[in-house]
Formats: structure tokens, C-alpha cells, sequence
């Protein structure tokens, strides 16, 4: 699988984790703390493989960017956090560096 792939997989379980802790109450809530916990480790553990392929500073940044996106379109939609045209337009921000990271990188596969 390619390292990529395996890197926005793992912003995807970084979304899950970050949206995860508005459930846990604290990590009072047992099913919820468990999830939250175990998306963070996949999370973290998929980030650990793509870097062994992709430059570290590269995957950590993309990774956050996936996670940070992702995490701020459901915030919207789960919590109804508020939605502007410069909100929008900083997200777009965001998926462009990832995507300037991912062609310019040195790994890319």
C-alpha cells in the first residue's frame, strides 16, 4: 500500500480521535474513551509506517493538515460550529499546503 495512502488514513483516524474527544466527557464516557483511544493509536501507528517512506516533517504536517480539515467539516456538521466564507477559504488553505507537500515531497511514491 502506498505510504500516502497509509498517511491520509491515518488523518482520517486522527479526525476520528479529535472529534472522538467531544464524546468522551472527559474520558468519563467508557465507549466513547475507548474508540477516542484506540483511533489514536491507529492514528498514530499508520503515521509511524508512512514514515518510514516520506520524509517525517512531510508526513507530520499532512497528517495534521488531514486531521485538522477533516475534524473542522464535522465539526460543522455534528456540532453546527459555524461556517463563513473566510472559514471556508482557510480550510481551503490547508488542503492546498497538503497538496503542494504531497507533489513536492521527496517521497513521493
Amino acid at each position: 500500500m502506498s505510504a500516502w495512502l497509509v498517511l491520509l488514513v491515518a488523518g482520517l483516524f486522527e479526525a476520528v480521535w479529535a472529534i472522538g474527544l467531544a464524546y468522551t466527557d472527559g474520558f468519563s464516557e467508557p465507549a466513547a474513551s475507548a474508540v477516542t483511544l484506540a483511533a489514536m493509536a491507529v492514528s498514530v501507528y499508520l503515521l509511524a509506517q508512512a514514515v518510514q517512506t516520506l520524509p517525517v516533517g512531510t508526513a507530520y504536517a499532512v497528517w495534521t493538515g488531514i486531521g485538522a480539515v477533516s475534524t473542522a467539516i464535522l465539526g460543522v456538521y455534528l456540532f453546527d460550529e459555524p461556517v463563513s466564507l473566510a472559514r471556508a477559504g482557510f480550510i481551503l488553505l490547508i488542503v492546498a499546503g497538503i497538496a503542494g507537500l504531497q507533489v513536492t515531497s521527496s517521497g513521493h511514491a
